[in-house]
């Protein structure tokens, strides 16, 4: 990994001790390893690219920011120890993650509002803690406009719902029975499995016996992979619509030429925004043109970190109590555009993209 300076990224956290005192420490928490081990280099070449950013505009309250790097691939416990315990020490200062969601409500206990925590990717919604900030979909707004897409333009009435065994892929589940019951489409079918399936044949086999229009795919990492895989061997017609399918799984899948498979979210490498092809030419000045593809779970990391730096400027700390009262209306400037946190979240555009070969192409976006 190619890391240019002034940006220090510690790859063991128990060096994390070693760094300058001068500097703002920030815990990286992605997955390097497990199922959403594929996610990982990218997400740490776009949080590396926010971190010189923001250093090169001075800094955080006076200090460079410095990245620690946990791997968010493990267990939650494990995760959610190692958190604490660098933020306890004062090895940390505060935390940018982008990783499942049972980790991320892990690190949320543990951290018990004793640092600020800046979470990523698209999440199931609920009740949100002190201190911690959402910029990703929440399950109510991540996967309706790719159902109605579907229900509209491919006539998708009969659905079966095929996810991973844990809190994400159940709530999206749960909002998504609401959504097509108003549809007035029908679940024929629903099945999660636990993380590291490798049972796709029979997966396979209950789509075939209930022959659905459409499948919501809430699998993960190399589980999704594995499926899209398997459901392109085996002749099978239906559409797919995935919420978690970026680039890197588009690729490790082999494509996709049937036309079928879609995936929802607020972010794909190939938005067409001036701020976004910006982003683009800076990301590969820094890295290369043989650097993971931008995709929404890296670029996920490059708000997280800018958007950590902007609460800490406006707050003048990063004391959760005085970030929590001016986090509201505290804006960055991303790939996808201005995002302004409201009640702790932000409110941003969905794209709905279809699988092209090798490429997302949008077909709407809500």
């Amino acid at each position: 990994m190619h890391v240019a300076d002034p940006v220090t990224v510690v790859i063991d956290p128990l060096e994390a001790h070693l760094l300058r005192a001068d500097t703002l420490r920030v815990a990286l928490v992605v997955p390097v390893s497990g199922v959403l081990g594929l996610l990982g280099p990218g997400a740490i070449n776009c949080a590396v690219l926010a971190a010189r950013e923001v250093n090169a505009a001075g800094g955080v309250l006076g200090r460079p920011v410095e990245l620690v790097l946990v791997d968010g691939g493990r267990g939650p416990a494990a995760v959610a120890a190692e958190v604490r315990g660098l933020v306890r020490s004062g090895a940390v200062q505060a935390v940018v993650g982008t990783h499942a969601s049972d980790v991320r409500v892990a690190v949320e206990r543990a951290l018990g509002g004793s640092a600020p925590f800046v979470y990523t990717p698209p999440y199931e919604g609920g009740v949100r803690r002190p201190g911690v900030y959402y910029l990703g979909e929440p399950a109510s707004l991540q996967v309706g406009p790719g159902i109605d897409w579907l229900v509209e333009r491919r006539r998708a009435r009969r659905w079966f719902l095929l996810g991973n065994d844990y809190v994400w892929p159940r709530l999206v589940h749960a909002s998504a029975r609401g959504h097509l019951r108003a549809r007035s489409a029908t679940v024929v079918g629903e099945r999660l499995v636990p993380p590291g399936t490798t049972a796709m044949d029979l997966l396979l086999e209950q789509l075939a016996a209930v022959r659905p229009d459409a499948v919501l795919l809430t699998l993960i990492g190399s589980d999704l992979i594995a499926f899209n895989r398997a459901f392109a061997a085996s002749g099978l017609g239906c559409a797919r619509l995935c919420g978690a399918l970026e680039e890197h799984g588009l690729l490790a899948t082999g494509g996709d030429a049937t036309g079928g498979l879609y995936a929802a979210m607020g972010y794909f490498g190939g938005i067409a925004t001036d701020a976004n092809l910006g982003l683009a030419e800076r990301y590969t000045a820094m890295f290369g043109p043989e650097a993971p593809l931008l995709n929404g779970h890296g670029h996920g990391c490059y708000e997280g970190v800018l958007m950590l730096a902007a609460l800490a400027r406006r707050a003048g700390t990063l004391a959760v109590p005085a970030v929590e009262a001016v986090a509201d209306g505290t804006t960055v400037v991303s790939g996808r555009g201005p995002l302004t946190l409201a009640a702790g979240r932000v409110r941003q555009r969905v794209y709905v993209a279809r699988a092209d070969g090798l490429d997302f192409e949008v077909v709407t976006s809500v």
